[in-house]
Formats: C-alpha cells, sequence, structure tokens
C-alpha cells in the first residue's frame, strides 16, 4: 500500500471533496422545502440545459464505461465494441419515447414509469409489476458501479470489502440528505476529470506505446494465440448476432430504466429535453476512445489484480493508468472512476426508491400518504436498495462486472410494451401485458440461467449471450437473450389481447382509455400526444 501512497490521497482528497459536495447540494437551488418527491427524488423539476446535460450524461456514462467495457475489449475484442452502435442507435429512440413520457409526466405529477402505466391501464397490478422490475433491475446496476470503485481500490493495495462499505455510507448519506441535487451537482467534476484523463489517455498512451499500429498488433496476437474461437479483432459467424442483438436490446434497454426516466422528468420542459438528447451524442466519442483503452492495456502488456489466487479482469483500466502515468495523475484517475460511480448509483437508488414509494408503498400500504411520509420512506428505501446492490457484489461472478449490467437490461426490457408501446398505442389490454411480462421475465431468467462460462467455471448467469444449440439447433450463434424473452413477451402480450377483447374481459370499461386522459387531449402542453386517439 506504500507503494501507492501518492495515488491514494489524492484519491481520498478528491473522493472526499466530492462526497462533501453532495451535502452541500441540499442547500443548492433550496426550496421551501425538500419534503416531497417532486423535490429530493426529481430535484423540483426544474433542471436546465447544462444541469440535466451533465447529469443525463453522468447517470448513463458510469463506472461501467470505465471499467467493464475496455475489460470486455480486453478479453474478447471486438464484441467490447458493441457500446458503440448501442448508444449511437439511443438517442433517436429517445425522441421517441421519453419526451412524451415527459409531457404526460409533467400534467399528472408522475414521478415513476410505474405511474404512467398505473393510470394509462388502470391496472395496479401492472404497475406493481413494473415498479418491482424496475428495482430488481436497478440492483445490479448500482452493483456494476460499487464494482468499479473496488477496482480501483485494490489497484492501490486496498483489499477487502471494508473499504467499499464506507463508499456506500458515504454515498447513502448525502443521498439521503440531498436527494437528486447531489448527483447532478457532482456530475459536473465527474464528468470534468473523466474528459481531462481520457483525452490524456489516448494522446500519452499510444505516444508511449509506439502508436496505434503496434497497439492492434498486439491485441491480435493475443486473440490468435486463445483457444476461445469468440474472440478477435474481427467478429466471426458465431457472434455476429449477438453483436447486432446486444446492441440494439441495450438501446431498448436503457432508457426504460427508472434511473434515466428519473434523470429526464427533472429537466425543466420539452425543449431541454429535446436539445440534450442531440447533445448527448458527444459523450459516445468519448466512449469509443475509452473502449480502446482495452487494447492499450494488452499492448502495454497489463495484468490483472490477483486477488485470492483468481485475476480480476475489472482492474485492467486502472492497471494501466498505474503503468503509463506518474503516480498523482494515476490518483486523478482513480478519482475519475471513483466519483463516476457515484453519481450513477444515487441516482438509481433514487429512481427504486421513488419506485417502491409511489407504486407499492402508497398504492398497496398506505395510500393517504403525505408528501412528508412519502420522501421519508423514498429515503429509506434508497438506503435499502444501495444494501441490496452490495448483495450482488457478494454472491454473483464479477470477473467481468459487465455481466451485471447485461443481465439488468434482460429484466428491464421485459417492462417495454407497457412503457414504450403504452405511449403510443392503446390497443394491449391490461390482462395480456400481465401474461406477456410472466412469458417475457420467465423466459429471460432461464435462458440467463442457462448460460455458462466455462473460463470462469461458471454454470449460470455468466452473461446474456445465449447458444442457440441450447434449444436445439445445429449452430454455434449466440443472441442476446434479451431480444428472445421480449419476443416472447410481445407474443403472449399480443395474444393476451386478442383473448381478452374476444372474450368480453373488460367489458363495459375500457382500461385502455381512462377518462382523465380525454380532458387533457387539447392540452397546449401535450398537444402532440394522441393518447387518447
Amino acid at each position: 500500500m506504500s507503494a501507492h501512497l501518492t495515488e491514494i490521497v489524492i484519491f481520498s482528497v478528491l473522493f472526499l471533496g466530492v462526497s462533501g459536495m453532495g451535502f452541500v447540494a441540499a442547500r443548492w437551488r433550496r426550496p421551501h422545502s425538500l419534503a416531497s418527491l417532486d423535490e429530493w427524488g426529481l430535484g423540483g423539476r426544474s433542471f436546465g440545459s447544462w444541469v440535466t446535460w451533465f447529469l443525463v450524461g453522468g447517470d448513463l456514462y458510469t463506472a461501467y464505461t470505465f471499467v467493464a467495457v475496455p475489460a470486455l475489449l480486453w478479453g474478447t475484442g471486438a464484441m467490447g465494441f458493441f457500446a458503440m452502435p448501442y448508444t449511437i442507435i439511443t438517442y433517436p429512440l429517445v425522441f421517441l419515447v421519453l419526451i412524451r413520457l415527459w409531457s404526460v409526466s409533467h400534467v399528472h405529477g408522475f414521478v415513476t414509469p410505474a405511474d404512467f402505466v398505473r393510470a394509462r391501464f388502470g391496472s395496479p397490478t401492472l404497475a406493481l409489476l413494473i415498479a418491482i422490475t424496475g428495482i430488481v433491475a436497478t440492483m445490479p446496476y448500482i452493483a456494476l458501479q460499487l464494482v468499479g470503485i473496488e477496482a480501483v481500490l485494490k489497484s492501490m493495495g486496498v483489499s477487502g470489502h471494508l473499504p467499499i462499505v464506507i463508499a456506500f455510507a458515504v454515498l447513502a448519506a448525502y443521498t439521503y440528505q440531498s436527494g437528486l441535487r447531489a448527483p447532478a451537482l457532482i456530475a459536473f467534476v465527474k464528468d470534468t476529470l473523466i474528459y481531462v484523463v481520457i483525452l490524456a489517455a489516448v494522446i500519452v498512451i499510444p505516444w508511449r506505446l509506439g502508436g496505434w499500429g503496434p497497439i492492434f498488433d498486439a491485441a491480435d496476437a493475443k486473440f490468435a494465440a486463445t483457444p476461445t474461437p469468440g474472440d478477435g479483432l474481427l467478429l466471426n459467424a458465431g457472434n455476429q448476432v449477438q453483436y447486432v442483438t446486444l446492441a440494439l436490446g441495450s438501446a431498448l434497454a436503457i432508457f426504460l430504466y427508472p434511473h434515466s426516466v428519473t434523470g429526464v422528468l427533472a429537466s425543466r420542459n420539452r425543449d431541454t429535453i429535446k436539445r440534450n438528447m442531440s447533445a448527448l451524442p458527444a459523450y459516445s466519442v468519448l466512449l469509443g476512445m475509452i473502449t480502446l483503452l482495452g487494447y492499450m492495456a494488452i499492448a502495454a502488456g497489463v495484468k490483472p489484480v490477483v486477488t485470492a489466487g483468481k485475476p480480476d479482469n475489472n482492474t485492467i483500466v486502472p492497471q494501466l493508468f498505474d503503468q503509463m502515468f506518474p503516480d498523482w495523475f494515476t490518483g486523478v484517475a482513480y478519482a475519475a472512476i471513483g466519483i463516476g460511480a457515484l453519481v450513477p448509483a444515487a441516482i438509481m437508488s433514487i429512481a427504486a426508491a421513488n419506485l417502491f414509494t409511489r407504486n407499492i408503498y402508497r398504492e398497496f400500504v398506505k395510500p393517504d400518504a403525505s408528501d412528508a411520509e412519502e420522501t421519508r420512506v423514498s429515503k429509506i428505501v434508497s438506503l435499502l436498495v444501495k444494501i441490496g446492490a452490495l448483495l450482488f457484489i457478494l454472491f454473483l461472478d464479477t470477473g467481468f462486472s459487465i455481466d451485471l449490467q447485461l443481465i439488468g437490461g434482460v429484466i428491464i426490457l421485459q417492462t417495454l410494451p407497457a412503457v414504450a408501446l403504452g405511449l403510443y398505442t392503446r390497443w394491449f389490454h391490461r390482462a395480456g401485458l400481465i401474461a406477456g411480462w410472466v412469458a417475457g421475465m420467465s423466459t429471460g431468467v432461464l435462458l440467463l440461467y442457462d448460460i455458462g462460462n466455462p473460463a470462469t467455471g461458471k454454470l449460470h448467469f455468466a452473461g446474456s449471450a445465449f447458444p442457440l444449440e441450447n434449444l436445439g439447433l445445429s449452430t454455434k450463434v449466440t443472441v442476446y437473450a434479451g431480444v428472445l424473452a421480449l419476443a416472447v413477451n410481445l407474443l403472449v402480450a399480443a395474444a393476451g389481447t386478442i383473448v381478452a377483447r374476444v372474450g368480453k374481459v373488460a367489458e363495459g370499461h375500457d382500461s385502455t382509455r381512462p377518462d382523465h386522459y380525454v380532458a387533457d387531449e387539447g392540452d397546449p402542453r401535450i398537444k402532440d400526444l394522441r393518447l387518447t386517439a
């Protein structure tokens, strides 16, 4: 540990300084009271273009970006680049979904996507399923951020889970006090540090390694020497379908996550969202640079930190910085990764807590809960969600931490019919959507259970690439499990809707056409919505 003293000092100073900003954030744009979900959980729905840009960018480009994607590129090659097309096609989809969701949420005071589903389909049961799905899918995503902090600590010679517990306690404390204002304020520092570190990395490291030619040659030589058929500088016939479906499935999933919706609903107006969706692709340029760190690590001969006799691939990027930069700058890079975990982890825990409070506690436990009580419950649940995320670290394989996010993506995709399609059509019946959710979720969990990783010896839940040969097909092609599960969901939802309508399950009441939307059809704030058409 003494060999990394400078790094530890700089990391600690920056980490604690930013955490202090989290506590101060309670006084930033301070309202009369934080005792409401609109203020504590959505920042007063008042964030303008700059704040929203940093907030949503910090929400989507996380410690997973810094740690997991380059580690995947280091281990498998071209498959790791799925994150590039995924983030590129995400933003057009956002225009189709989230701007509409913001409009109707702004008019009706919705805080969560499950609020919209509850009103749209008149079904507390369906809203409950959407809420539970969001909470469960968010926990592994929070765990991913904690894995990023852990990777940095290991690279500095700090072992054990105690430092993670301390970081968790600090995160929990300022999130409890300041709500969404804390990550919104911290995001400015987080993004600035990341841009500085990455720009320095893509200039200095290739220069020290002799240029990009030797970097790609070293990566090609490594993959050519491995017996694994799925790695390499180029995709092959076995993983091309996986690459395409993974990019598409991830793009469909990302803005279904509660934390993504939370960041958007905190925006001041629709124009703010439009401007941000036009500017946020700039982060994709940064992502491309970050991804290439995996190949740089190969050329530099970086080895992961070995813990208990097992290499931790998540430490590849921190080890690369340690090897290629002076100690003081390595400390800054480590702080960028650590702070990059704080922002999204805070937003995710807030979003999950809001789901529980609005769609479980208020719906089924105490319908007459006051705004202050709602906020108090959300604060407590945000702490419990972080504890749940810690359990993911303890009991799931984090050899490639990106698996955690991919598993969460398979789960959250099952909310697409009710949330995304529900914004555009009232054709689906609540009974069909519930049946589709059950079928899709069951399929997704079974497919994930059947995915193993011979390299790590893990037999189940070792990723999201489902081999089609497991279905009896004579092929080595793999497919993103989330897309298969979503296809089952949509088929069952459509069939269930037809059966429900033919059987007149909702006779005398069309639950897909709530009366209160009719009165709002002419509202200028939702003039582009035809929710009753």
